[in-house]
């Protein structure tokens, strides 16, 4: 880690984080994750409205674009650091295979890199096992590692700058929230890629099955506790949490508007236009009441905070989500708000999607078991997110 003068100089040297501006990198890095964020809903609802007819939709375009931006945000700041003679970018660089480059840029290249590569194996999954397959594909997978990957790298990248400019002081304060606005957006649709991974556990029929919960158990704790720590903002996971919502009730709101018909058979039900996503996950109140927590115990050991926070999150999770999910299959529902009314063209009218009953729900003990087994791997997240969290709050190449 830099003294707080070789940082100043760094801001000034790597896009002048020090000095009130949010350097060019990183609005081309949220630019990136955005249009992953945004091709990601758009081509599930493709899927769902339209059936995959070509490779060369507008989503796939807008998904892959993220991996393009990365590559060369991220290319331009490796050869530039590595064979550029600005002692400050070299100063607020660190060395691997005797390239230099802000950390960030490295694990975003990597992740552009698995983007692009998972484009030509995606197009051949899907001709040799199908038009329409599960999101949890091996191509699949690597293309949304590589999309985490871009998100987590350029999360490095405005850490990186937001800590430079803590350091600085008062000429960094203005540097630094703005920064760490951007920071909690990105971690905003960080959780939103938690989710959309978690979605064949989480469709509204699945939400009184126990691995819905432990599924969020594993995946939301940590990036929560990741955010906190690292961001500084009390509220860090609720405004996460905020942005996953926001965004996924703007998809139900706005893609209804385009028109769309299958292209593939068979289809059960007359969509005519874009399908989309369900209405989020309640994560909102059980993140409200992990920052609500942590503000209460900051002088515990972390061991002591994590314990505590998977019980909390699990337990409010269950509470909230558990009657919204019923809510959900209701009539009360039915409508443009929370999308009950839209189905994909190949739901069956005697599938549990259509009928609005739950899949093999659980109870008992069984139900019981479950949701301990989740409040562990929470506290286990938490405890890991912290220590990384906080690790992080120190890294400023």
């Amino acid at each position: 880690m830099a003294s707080p003068a070789v940082s100043a100089s760094m801001g000034q040297g790597t896009g002048q984080a020090a000095s009130g501006t949010v350097p060019w990198y990183v609005w081309g890095g949220v630019l990136a994750v955005t249009s992953a964020s945004v091709g990601g809903a758009w081509d599930v609802s493709w899927h769902r409205s339209i059936g995959r007819d070509t490779f060369w939709t507008p989503a796939h375009m807008a998904i892959y674009a993220c991996g393009v931006l990365a590559a060369v945000i991220c290319g331009y700041l490796i050869f530039a650091t590595t064979f550029g003679r600005s002692a400050e970018k070299k100063a607020a660089s660190v060395n691997v295979l005797g390239f230099r480059a802000p950390l960030g840029a490295f694990i975003a290249a990597w992740g552009g890199i698995a983007m692009l590569t998972s484009a030509p194996f995606d197009n051949w999954w899907h001709a040799a096992y199908g038009l329409d397959v599960k999101i949890v594909s091996p191509p699949h997978t690597l293309l949304i590692l590589g999309i985490r990957a871009v998100g987590v790298g350029m999360l490095f990248l405005i850490l990186a700058a937001m800590n430079r400019a803590a350091d600085a002081g008062g000429s960094g304060e203005r540097s630094f929230r703005a920064l760490q606005r951007l920071f909690l957006y990105l971690g905003g649709l960080i959780v939103g890629g938690q989710m959309f991974f978690l979605m064949e556990y989480t469709w509204d029929v699945k939400l009184h099955q126990v691995s819905a919960y432990v599924a969020m158990g594993i995946a939301l704790p940590l990036v929560f506790a990741v955010l906190l720590a690292a961001s500084r903002h009390r509220w860090a996971a609720t405004w996460a949490a905020t942005v996953y919502m926001l965004f996924v009730i703007g998809e139900i709101l706005i893609l209804p508007l385009f028109p769309a018909e299958p292209k593939l058979g068979p289809v059960f039900f007359p969509v005519t236009h874009m399908v989309p996503a369900k209405f989020p996950i309640l994560i909102i109140v059980p993140a409200l009441a992990l920052d609500l927590l942590w503000q209460r115990t900051r002088a515990w050991k972390p061991w002591q905070v994590a314990a505590v926070s998977g019980a909390v999150f699990i337990a409010v999770l269950t509470v909230v989500e558990w009657p919204f999910a019923s809510f959900l299959l209701s009539k009360a529902s039915e409508n443009r708000f929370f999308g009950t009314i839209y189905f994909d063209y190949n739901s069956r009218p005697n599938g549990i999607d259509r009928m609005r009953i739950f899949f093999h729900p659980d109870h008992g003990a069984a139900l019981w078991e479950g949701l301990l087994r989740a409040a562990v791997y929470g506290s286990v997240g938490t405890w890991v997110g912290l220590r990384f969290g906080r690790w992080m709050r120190g890294v400023q190449r």
